[in-house]
């Protein structure tokens, strides 16, 4: 019998590998992440886990490391976590001529699916990721496995509203995206938060400087010009969880009951000590309210 002295060394860089991959979420199924050419534009997506695909659309004018604290945990347990950046946002870029309409960011959250190979998924959507889920439901409801709605709303935009967006556009036009940081962060984290946990209001600012000028004024104009989806919502016959910050003060807590009212079998959380940014702020209760409610989703 012949001895292979290099074999010990071979098994132990082996097990050294695997090791790694398992600390970097392969024990959750392999992390990958990387840049898809769709529809024009370069769209940089996050996969991460194995199991049943859930995709999350990042809001206005973030990126898909808003969930970043929420990859691990919802990996962990099983499910197969996609994030993305919408074109001209966090690693994305779009051609000059098309940086955005509610039209193409639903277009390319499908086509990720499509190149990803997932047919079906439960879709999340915070903010402006809410408007752009509906008009995917609208689209292709066969898509979904379950809705998730995160501190959104299916109302359109109201006067002072539609006008608080022109001037979104129009600032980060004037002064640049990073101007954009201190009108949104107040509404983004609770006050208390932005006290005692300045990490996390830098955390976010950095994902707001990333945005394009264009792409920041293309999504001021989705958000000031979202159609109506409050019809929307009675045809919604997947199971559909709501996730609002009780100290939301973009879309409060009101606007999230009106769409619980209206979606059949659809279920409510409102966590506490949360604003706009709940899923990232409060991440384990909405990560605790997540895995609770995705268990009866078959």
């Amino acid at each position: 019998m012949s001895h292979h002295p290099r074999r010990p060394l071979l098994l132990a860089a082996l097990t050294t590998a695997l090791l790694g991959s398992a600390l970097a979420g392969g024990s959750a199924g392999a992390g990958q992440s990387g840049d898809l050419d769709i529809n024009g534009a370069r769209i940089h997506y996050v996969s991460q886990g194995s199991g049943t695909p859930m995709l999350l659309l990042h809001g206005y004018p973030l990126s898909g490391e808003l969930f970043s604290r929420n990859r691990d945990a919802l990996a962990a347990a099983g499910y197969r976590v996609i994030t993305i950046d919408h074109r001209g946002y966090g690693r994305s870029t779009a051609p000059a001529g098309a940086p955005g309409s509610l039209e193409t960011y639903a277009q390319d959250a499908l086509a990720v699916m499509d190149r990803l190979g997932v047919q079906r998924a439960i879709i999340g959507g915070m903010s402006m990721g809410g408007p752009i889920a509906f008009e995917m439901y609208r689209h292709a409801p066969g898509r979904f496995l379950g809705l998730i709605l995160i501190d959104t709303i299916a109302n359109p935009a109201s006067i002072v509203e539609q006008n608080l967006w022109k001037g979104m556009a129009q600032k980060a036009s004037t002064y640049g995206p990073q101007s954009l940081a201190p009108e949104l962060l107040k509404d983004m984290l609770t006050g208390e938060t932005r006290t005692r946990r300045p990490a996390d209001a830098a955390f976010l600012t950095n994902i707001v400087k990333q945005a394009s000028v264009a792409a920041d004024v293309a999504g001021a104009n989705v958000l000031a010009t979202r159609p109506d989806s409050i019809p929307t919502l009675k045809t919604i016959t997947v199971p559909t969880l709501i996730i609002e910050g009780l100290e939301d003060t973009v879309y409060p807590p009101e606007f999230s009951l009106k769409m619980a009212q209206n979606i059949a079998g659809s279920k409510l959380v409102v966590i506490p000590g949360a604003a706009h940014a709940a899923i990232f702020e409060k991440a384990d209760a909405a990560n605790r309210a997540i895995l609770d409610w995705a268990r009866t989703v078959r």
